[in-house]
């Protein structure tokens, strides 16, 4: 009987530190993605279009106002007006981030502020690790919030 008893604790103690270190994995990915959301988001603060198409996978899609946006070059190309004035016409941010138990993908989402600080959107991203601690957006979509009064 002892001898199950200290097998079963070390059992235990094994699962435990395992479970311990699957935390901090997970927490040091969403670490990552947080990052690297705010880095892309800091591309139009910055004006810097060939860095905000670095963070695209090469076959990104994002979703606008007008169609779906298909591929690096054609997302590229949509969003090189966003970033042609000396102002940012908006800026985003990280609030939430949630990464799959593989690490293999993430979710981001955050809110849409116009230049006065106002919240005009939400957005959603969808992020893909390609190697250790690189991580390529493959789908956006932003959504639009309601200026109404709650019911």
């Amino acid at each position: 009987m002892r001898q199950f008893l200290s097998t079963l604790l070390i059992v235990s103690s094994l699962l435990l530190v395992h479970q311990a270190q699957a935390a901090d994995e997970q927490a040091e990915l969403v670490r990552q993605v947080m990052q690297t959301e705010a880095a892309f988001a800091k591309t139009m603060e910055a004006r810097d279009h060939k860095a905000f198409t670095e963070f695209l996978a090469e076959e990104s899609v994002f979703f606008s106002s007008k169609k779906v946006l298909h591929g690096k070059q054609e997302v590229a190309a949509a969003w090189k007006r966003f970033y042609n004035d000396p102002v940012p016409p908006f800026s985003w941010a990280p609030e939430t981030v949630e990464v799959l138990s593989s690490g293999k993908l993430a979710l981001s989402s955050g809110p849409v502020r116009d230049p006065q600080g106002k919240l005009i959107a939400t957005f959603t991203s969808i992020w893909r690790q390609d190697s250790p601690g690189v991580w390529h957006i493959i789908f956006d979509k932003g959504n639009d919030v309601c200026d109404c009064a709650k019911p």
